[in-house]
């Protein structure tokens, strides 16, 4: 249980920059709080599954996310022509660069930049068509959402969301 504590604090440590800003994964709730079986019940209604959503989206977003993050990483583990080809295509950026900056003479040709980005472009694209990543996408966007949603409208709120609307009134 001791380790299981110090992966906690240490994911927790982690900043996560996204679209430029930089936060932490403090909202991140423990393993025990999150997997707790004695609050999870039916719904008895949907205004009743609509507030437990609303109100568990937000108190364990950071776990929602770790969620996401888990399923990206299987969607790109299984899906190897995927990872092939985003590490072709960013390996080839930084590739041109960190090692093209300035156009070379090869033979009686000029190889500049802008014909190394065309010749990524034309072979990397299609490579990237073939591994299907709107298909990873819709996949990564529909599991994620069957579990969060899932597990949102079936947990109950802890006795804390009866002081959260008390707080906001303050």
């Amino acid at each position: 249980m001791d380790v299981l504590l110090r992966v906690t604090d240490t994911v927790k440590s982690f900043r996560v920059s996204c679209f430029g800003h930089e936060t932490r994964l403090s909202a991140l709730r423990p393993v025990g709080e999150f997997f707790d079986h004695h609050r999870i019940s039916k719904p008895a209604d949907l205004n009743t599954a609509t507030s437990r959503v609303s109100y568990n989206t937000r108190y364990f977003s950071g776990n929602y996310g770790v969620i996401v993050g888990v399923l990206a990483v299987y969607a790109l583990i299984t899906n190897p022509l995927l990872l092939i080809s985003l590490g072709f295509l960013i390996g080839g950026f930084a590739a041109i660069n960190k090692f093209a900056p300035e156009p070379m003479q090869v033979g009686e040709h000029v190889v500049t930049q802008k014909s190394l980005y065309t010749g990524l472009f034309v072979v990397g694209v299609p490579l990237l068509w073939f591994s299907s990543p709107l298909g990873t996408f819709f996949w990564l966007v529909g599991a994620s959402s069957f579990l969060i949603l899932g597990h949102a409208s079936l947990m109950e709120p802890g006795i804390e969301s009866e002081y959260a609307s008390v707080g906001d009134a303050v």
